[in-house]
């Protein structure tokens, strides 16, 4: 007992032996933190978990509402809707074939031209450096046109449909071989006018509504046929016989001068994917308009009449 009274009494002597020559010992942490001189930042209260509300925003300066004359306080005004966007329109049906003569003619004559021809061109596509200027002519004219194309042609050169189809043209079918239909059992026939159809179909996602059969030769199966697939079954009034020149003189003034001793009103114009053809377009077109006659966009023309 007295043991530890005297190493008590002589730790007590140490410390106030240590206060007296200068030496400090760290304080004890306070309680209270000392005061900061920086405002802390304005906090935003944060919605509750899973909670549907959103996050609490700084209102802003509420605004004088203006009274309108006459005392009476207007109406707070909504943000406006945007307008639905616009629904493509379909394309009107202003002509039809005469399944007679197979000219174009207007389904109502006071709603549009008779003095016009449609412009079709038969078994392609072949070569794109034959075809851009054949397309870049019917651009310059603003003429629209009917390609009556081969499967066994679209097959080796698919990508020409779609430059055809680019500058706005339809995609005719003119069967997969351009054999002759009429001589064609029905197997033969549906395989040859059903496989262009879904080839086409394939490439640019809409099914041709033209079909020219080869050598303009069909009977009743080529015709049921053409009808199941909702097509307007078609040859020609005004052939170029462009096609007859591959063994004569490949006069591109002749092309021209063939189509004009046929021009009538709806002339339904069989043309071909061919060099002289192509030189020979921008006269022909030129000539045509010069007479006063328009070019049929075949998209306005009715398959179901």
């Amino acid at each position: 007992m007295i043991k530890k009274t005297l190493m008590g009494l002589t730790a007590a002597a140490l410390l106030a032996s240590a206060t007296a020559c200068g030496s400090t010992t760290q304080p004890a942490a306070s309680a209270t933190p000392p005061t900061s001189s920086v405002s802390p930042a304005p906090t935003t209260p944060k919605p509750a978990e899973n909670s549907n509300t959103p996050p609490v925003t700084p209102a802003e300066p509420a605004k004088p509402i203006q009274t309108a004359p006459g005392g009476t306080t207007p109406a707070p005004q909504t943000p406006s809707t945007p307008p639905p966007a616009a629904v493509p329109q379909a394309t009107a049906k202003l002509y039809k074939l005469n399944p007679k003569s197979y000219d174009i003619v207007p389904i109502d004559s006071a709603a549009a031209n008779k003095n016009v021809v449609l412009l079709t061109f038969d078994d392609g596509p072949k070569d794109k450096d034959m075809l851009e200027p054949l397309l870049e002519t019917l651009d310059k004219h603003h003429a629209k046109a009917i390609f009556f194309v081969n499967g066994y042609r679209v097959k080796q050169k698919p990508e020409l449909i779609k430059l055809i189809t680019d500058h706005g043209h339809m995609i005719g079918n003119h069967s997969w071989d351009h054999i002759d239909l009429k001589k064609e059992n029905k197997d033969k026939i549906n395989q040859q006018i059903g496989d262009v159809q879904k080839q086409i179909t394939e490439l640019t996602g809409n099914a041709p509504q033209f079909f020219r059969p080869p050598f303009g030769s069909g009977g009743d199966l080529v015709r049921e046929k053409v009808k199941q697939e909702n097509m307007l079954f078609m040859t020609w009034s005004n052939g170029s016989l462009d096609w007859e020149m591959t063994t004569k003189n490949n006069n591109p003034d002749k092309v021209v001068s063939n189509v004009l001793e046929q021009l009538r009103p709806g002339s339904n114009i069989l043309m071909h994917e061919l060099q002289w053809t192509v030189q020979a377009m921008d006269n022909l077109l030129t000539q045509l308009e010069q007479k006063n006659y328009g070019f049929v966009d075949p998209a306005t023309i009715d398959t179901t009449l």
